[in-house]
């Protein structure tokens, strides 16, 4: 573990940011940093966790019924999850954090994001389609429909933990076009 004191950039006092970092080994993710950044002046606070190995990209697929709402489902910062015949899609940006979850927690959360984009938009269009969905999830919960839940991670750090799921290895062409929540550089 290491700690370091540095200005904070919030209210500018000298040397009152604590940040603190450290490494361990989890299970599904490999080795992780963890870092604390906590203002002893005014109080701001920020955490975050990042994968520091990289594994082989990997896709995981799992119909999704009543019965599979307990399946465990970890999902890395780097990852993207979708459920196409819902329209479903969230995909990493730079705040993007790494969860466990099971598959109504992920449920859930595609019912949050929905539930705020429909706040936000009047379109009468984009309002029908929302609530479309959110019946489509519903739907799903009680065991009216079965869906696919595809989990992509170019960095091999997440899994959904199930024997019916579908493992395979992403290919050049679909990793390409995955969004990693990361600046990166291409070399060539």
């Amino acid at each position: 573990m290491s700690k370091i004191l540095v200005d904070c950039p919030i209210c500018k006092s000298s040397k009152s940011l604590n940040v603190t970092t450290k490494t361990q080994n989890i299970p599904y993710f490999g080795e992780i940093m963890e870092s604390t950044i906590i203002c002893q002046k005014c109080g701001y606070r920020h955490s975050d966790t990042i994968c520091i190995d990289q594994k082989d990209p990997v896709k995981y697929t799992i119909k999704l019924n009543k019965q599979k709402l307990n399946v465990r489902v970890v999902k890395s910062q780097s990852a993207s999850l979708s459920i196409p015949e819902l329209g479903l899609k969230v995909e990493p940006g730079p705040l993007s954090q790494g969860y466990v979850s099971n598959v109504e927690g992920v449920l859930k959360r595609f019912e949050k994001a929905v539930k705020i984009a429909l706040s936000w938009n009047v379109n009468h269009g984009s309002q029908k389609k929302a609530l479309e969905i959110l019946n489509g999830i519903k739907s799903v919960k009680k065991g009216d429909k079965e869906v696919t839940l595809i989990l992509e991670d170019p960095f091999g750090h997440s899994i959904i933990i199930d024997e019916d799921t579908v493992k395979s290895r992403l290919k050049e062409d679909e990793i390409k076009k995955l969004k990693t929540g990361f600046l990166t550089f291409d070399n060539e």
